[in-house]
């Protein structure tokens, strides 16, 4: 009788049911004045009008979109978080927003599917494990979780995984930060939108800026496509568009815009539970839930604004994930896409004011925004609440390429994470 009642009231509410859902967020009209103005709505710039809202009380905010939302690097990732960044600025950034990661469904209530199945970044040469050792000391001195794994260490995680002498890039070990692992884009726009939406803050979709109100070196608002609209403070996390943003306000940021492409496999049964990245063969790969091989690679050398893969990048990555691993050779191909990244001299974000007042930027992130979520929302919206920035973003300012106190983190940025 219970599975028999379980069947009817599944059905009912299949084919019923959903009609009286209430929208995840409103759907309101473009205000003519705001007091904070959000230009992008990916998870960054949601992130940082929940905070707003939450942690501040500015809740007459404007998040606008030119497509929709999360739409963009958002929804163009391979979902890899991670704190085990080099220098101690990064690394403290980083680990803030994992520990936000680690509570964050429960504070949005919303499940963003954050698994914590470990990230192992591989070393080929001598010099790929003393820069993992150094990398890892680093990591353990700021109290960040980290260890150095041996080639048989590596395969009691990833049996998958040829660790053998004779193979054409030979693992000589690797680092591996348990607490490291993956989660679902979509949910996490999605939970950081609805959380927003419920504080106050307006969500404008199919709005795209086309221009800035500045007056007398004071930003008073933007154009849109959806007519003007004034504020005394404006945010900007457009992240590979965030340099046309800011020619927009005369002002020249220091980032090139780069095509990042990943590609996903056929789903297929469990094989692999952890990340496994390499920066010697540009490539690397998890298993989603769905099965499937996500695999991402390097940015692309060019500078462009094409959300596209090119063949001989994917050729190239496919080729270096099958010598780690044999076993995917027989796996097809499912599809692949690109997304726009915008990356620093030093590879690490810009997050801070602007030589325009009351006009503030957070771009730069490179191959790695999406592990930083939900930390640059809170430092950021700390920064455009106060006009002064929080104590973990005071180092990524805008004046460091003026001053020369650059944090070069090429090489734990990694490959494309």
């Amino acid at each position: 009788m219970a599975n028999r009642y379980s069947f009817w009231s599944l059905l009912k509410h299949g084919l019923k049911h959903h009609e009286t859902w209430q929208p995840a967020w409103r759907t309101p009209q473009l205000k003519p004045r705001y007091d904070v103005i959000i230009i992008g709505g990916g998870g960054h710039g949601l992130a940082t009008a929940y905070y707003l809202a939450k942690n501040h009380g500015v809740k007459n905010v404007a998040v606008l979109e030119k497509g929709y939302l999360g739409g963009g690097n958002t929804a163009r990732n391979t979902t890899i978080v991670r704190s085990n960044y080099l220098w101690d600025e990064s690394a403290h950034l980083y680990e803030h927003a994992l520990k936000l990661w680690e509570g964050l469904s429960q504070e949005l209530n919303f499940n963003v599917m954050f698994s914590q199945r470990g990230v192992m970044n591989l070393g080929h040469t001598l010099q790929d494990m003393r820069d993992i050792e150094r990398r890892v000391n680093a990591n353990v001195l700021n109290g960040i979780d980290g260890v150095i794994l041996s080639p048989k260490e590596i395969q009691d995680i990833v049996p998958l995984m040829d660790v053998s002498a004779s193979t054409r890039f030979p693992v000589m070990g690797a680092s591996y930060q348990p607490r490291g692992g993956v989660a679902r884009h979509d949910a996490v726009a999605w939970g950081f939108a609805r959380g927003a939406s419920e504080l106050g803050v307006d969500l404008i979709e199919q709005c795209e800026v086309t221009g800035m109100i500045i007056e007398d070196g004071r930003i008073k608002g933007v154009h849109t496509t959806q007519g003007d609209v004034f504020a005394d403070r404006v945010g900007c996390v457009a992240a590979g568009s965030t340099s046309t943003l800011a020619k927009m306000a005369g002002v020249r940021l220091p980032l090139e815009s780069h095509p990042l492409q990943a590609f996903v496999s056929e789903s297929m049964k469990p094989c692999l539970d952890t990340v496994v990245m390499s920066n010697a063969v540009h490539g690397y790969v998890s298993q989603s839930d769905k099965g499937e091989l996500v695999i991402g690679a390097g940015i692309d050398s060019y500078l462009g604004y094409g959300q596209r893969g090119s063949p001989h990048v994917i050729e190239h990555t496919a080729a270096a994930i099958i010598e780690l691993f044999p076993s995917f050779s027989r796996v097809r191909l499912n599809r692949q896409w690109g997304g726009i990244v915008d990356v620093a001299p030093d590879a690490c974000p810009i997050i801070g004011k602007s030589p325009v007042k009351g006009l503030y930027f957070n771009c730069g992130w490179g191959t790695g925004g999406f592990k930083a979520t939900p930390g640059s929302g809170h430092v950021f919206a700390h920064t455009i609440a106060n006009d002064a920035p929080h104590p973990l973003n005071a180092a990524f300012a805008l004046d460091r390429f003026s001053t020369g106190h650059l944090i070069d983190e090429h090489g734990a940025a990694g490959v494309a994470h």
